[in-house]
């Protein structure tokens, strides 16, 4: 059965749509980033009609390389196994053109200006979209060289910076002056992939489109809210990059915590950008610093028959480094609507699964004709296999009236069969291109999120008796964790016979 689609509403904005006269400049072209996800994501958007139709892609680093290099690295992560698509490659990389330079050098920028004055000559209006694929150290220096030597003078332009945004709050206030005696606040879009993501697009329309969950949706029915973020992987040769960060800078402060005000703000005037970011820094301002009382931090160890490597193994880790790769972390929003809820976000590399999700667990139904009876849960899986399901009590069928736990199941592969879901940088993009702040973090948002965690990150990084616990490599995580959530209410369903819906790959039958 094909779904019925909604078509976007008059909520919809869009400030200034860039339909035509816009060049790309993608800086860091040459990175693991442009090549994995800005350029496939750019090739999706070519291959639906939705980059402005004279759109040229400027690839801009450090590497020195000749056009040919440069169309097949463009290449090397775009799948094509139709000839349509082949054809529409060869149309895209027909955009696509590279300069080398430097990131801290007025020349080399000059360079790029008079490449990027040959591709807009005899254009009325000459609109830049500068995206940043790069690491945080260059941020500063690029972002003020593009301003002195490629502001364009009749154009509007967009400068898309990815995460993460600093350190800690002094790091990212210190990043945020850096940029604002060149760039207006409009200017700026502070790309959090997670925001791009179709299921956490969907979370406003889950949360507001529907009566049922509205008036729910509060401290009176909820017990408690996960938020989960698991990899099967450690950080596999790039332990020296991800020890700067670990998991709470890296995933935390800025995916799961985006997940959290989504879920916890109060209804928007309009799906306006700005209404929809003041509602998420209400939710941040509510919320208290984190206590490390409520915090468990782990690093994983070999697994335990031993195939897979611990953390400090990775030759680019510092030796004994307590860089947490794991944390579970219970934080709480001190407003009428949440006040007592714990929120437990956890995220962790090398565990047993690839999974996104938000469980939402009611409370407990009114004791008297029912007896340890499951819990009710909203389980929203941003990914993989995008799904929400509810877990619900039945009747078993039959003679007797035992009760079975069961799901109401909207699986998006089942579902949505005919559709195809978008990654998340190509919605991303787009919304760039139209001008759209709504899934990019304000400076406001981002100071309010630093806040929060700030101090705890400053304490562990300041008191070196505090150690990760050691977890196997594979396994869900530091064995305490099940106490850890069951101590902020969290109920595990010990029924026999509940499994999470099976995932056809058969599509269904249309009627």
């Amino acid at each position: 059965m094909s779904a019925s689609v909604i078509p976007a509403g008059a909520g919809d904005t869009s400030s200034t749509e860039l339909k035509e006269h816009t060049t790309i400049v993608v800086l860091g072209a040459s990175g693991d980033l442009a090549k994995k996800k800005t350029f496939p994501a750019l090739f999706g958007l070519h291959r639906n009609n939705y980059l402005p139709k004279d759109c040229k892609i400027v690839g801009y680093a450090r590497t020195k390389m000749d056009h040919e290099e440069f169309i097949k690295r463009v290449k090397s992560n775009i799948k094509t196994p139709t000839k349509p698509i082949e054809e529409q490659l060869v149309t895209f990389v027909d955009k696509c053109i590279y300069v080398s330079g430097q990131y801290d050098q007025d020349e080399s920028f000059q360079n790029l200006e008079n490449t990027l004055q040959k591709i807009e000559a005899g254009r009325p209006n000459n609109h830049r979209i500068f995206y940043m694929a790069l690491p945080p150290s260059v941020f500063i220096s690029v972002s003020q060289h593009l301003k002195k030597n490629n502001y364009p003078k009749n154009g509007i332009v967009r400068l898309i910076v990815e995460k993460p945004f600093g350190k800690d709050l002094d790091s990212s206030r210190k990043l945020q002056k850096a940029l604002e005696p060149d760039w207006t606040e409009e200017e700026i879009y502070r790309i959090d992939h997670y925001l791009g993501k179709e299921m956490v697009k969907n979370l406003l329309i889950l949360r507001f489109g529907n009566e049922f969950f509205g008036a729910t949706w509060n401290r009176h029915h909820i017990s408690n809210v996960q938020i989960t973020f698991k990899e099967p992987f450690g950080t596999e040769g790039r332990g020296g990059y991800f020890d700067e960060f670990g998991i709470i800078r890296d995933v935390m402060q800025n995916h799961l915590i985006q997940l959290l005000t989504i879920i916890a703000m109060e209804r928007p005037l309009s799906f306006s950008a700005e209404d929809i970011r003041d509602e998420k820094v209400r939710v941040l301002r509510a919320m208290p610093q984190i206590a490390t009382e409520n915090v468990i931090i782990g690093q994983y160890g070999k697994s335990e028959d031993g195939s897979k490597p611990a953390y400090l193994d990775d030759d680019t880790v510092p030796k004994g480094s307590r860089c947490p790769t794991f944390c579970a972390v219970a934080m709480f929003i001190k407003n009428e609507r949440w006040d007592g809820v714990p929120f437990i976000l956890k995220a962790g590399k090398a565990l047993n699964e690839q999974k996104a999700e938000i469980r939402i667990q009611f409370k407990d139904v009114t004791s008297g004709i029912f007896k340890d009876i499951p819990r009710n849960e909203l389980v929203i899986r941003v990914q993989p296999d995008e799904a929400v399901y509810i877990k619900m009590n039945s009747k078993l069928p039959g003679l007797s009236t035992q009760t079975v736990l069961t799901d109401l199941d909207l699986t998006y592969k089942r579902r949505f069969s005919d559709l195809k879901i978008p990654e998340a940088y190509e919605s991303l993009i787009l919304d760039a291109i139209k001008g759209d702040h709504s899934n990019f973090v304000r400076d406001d948002e981002l100071d309010a999120s630093w806040r929060i965690f700030s101090p705890l990150l400053h304490y562990l990084d300041e008191n070196p008796e505090v150690v990760p616990m050691s977890y196997p490599y594979g396994s869900r995580g530091p064995p305490v964790l099940d106490d850890f959530t069951s101590s902020y209410g969290y109920k595990f369903n010990d029924q026999v016979g509940y499994q999470w819906p099976v995932q056809s790959t058969e599509l269904p039958h249309k009627l």
